[in-house]
């Protein structure tokens, strides 16, 4: 069943006792190229864009970011973000980086949870924040393919987990990065790189929130 406002309050009904039901999703690592390349490139990144200069390209994280890749099947969703350099063809971003777009974990349209790297090495999936943020995609989210129930429960539960793991802060939908330009988390360097983001939706958002209120996140800060 697809996502949509008439079956979001039915989602948050049963948040409780899904919550409650202890089931853990396995996450399947499905690493991408990670190579030397890539790792070099993820380091000028961190140089160029927040002013870190570091050995690894480490992150401690402090938010998860949801996203939606727009592509509808698992296995072409990942072969967007399996290499290390951008395709020529995503031109509003390339003159930032050569550095390609990836997450640390890609959920499925049936709520299968892959990891598609560490949740400490960054990935590129958002201007500002990379350098704290964990990438939550979702495969799909276009008008003809929205995002479903089962990628909710999914992210719930991925979320809780992360949560448990490390010392998160924000849970966020990718449209509201640019909210944290201005707070101590934001970093971006180039005043001229932004994007206009709406993924993974504004129901999607609040539906993995309303199963993750445990979490006592902060809330996100308003547009300036």
């Amino acid at each position: 069943m697809v996502l949509t406002f008439k079956n979001y309050f039915k989602i948050v009904i049963l948040l409780s006792v899904f919550v409650s039901c202890g089931v853990q999703n396995k996450i399947i690592d499905k690493p991408i190229v990670f190579n030397e390349e890539r790792n070099e490139l993820t380091l000028e990144y961190l140089d160029e864009h927040y002013g870190l200069k570091q050995i690894e390209p480490t992150i401690v994280p402090k938010m998860i970011v949801l996203h939606w890749t727009v592509i509808p099947t698992l296995e072409q969703s990942y072969e967007a973000f399996k290499n290390p350099l951008l395709p020529n063809f995503r031109t509003e971003i390339n003159n930032a980086s050569a550095l390609n777009v990836s997450s640390q974990f890609l959920v499925d349209r049936d709520g299968t949870i892959y990891r598609l790297m560490p949740e400490t090495t960054m990935a590129r999936h958002v201007i500002g924040l990379n350098h704290c943020a964990i990438g939550v995609e979702n495969v799909g989210g276009s008008k003809d393919l929205p995002l479903t129930e089962l990628q909710v429960k999914a992210n719930i539960k991925l979320v809780n987990y992360l949560s448990k793991q490390y010392p998160i802060e924000y849970l966020i939908g990718h449209y509201e990065y640019s909210n944290f330009e201005g707070h101590p988390l934001w970093l971006e360097k180039d005043n001229g790189y932004r994007t206009e983001k709406t993924d993974p939706g504004k129901t999607f958002l609040e539906a993995v929130k309303a199963g993750t209120l445990k979490n006592d996140f902060k809330t996100t800060p308003s547009k300036k």
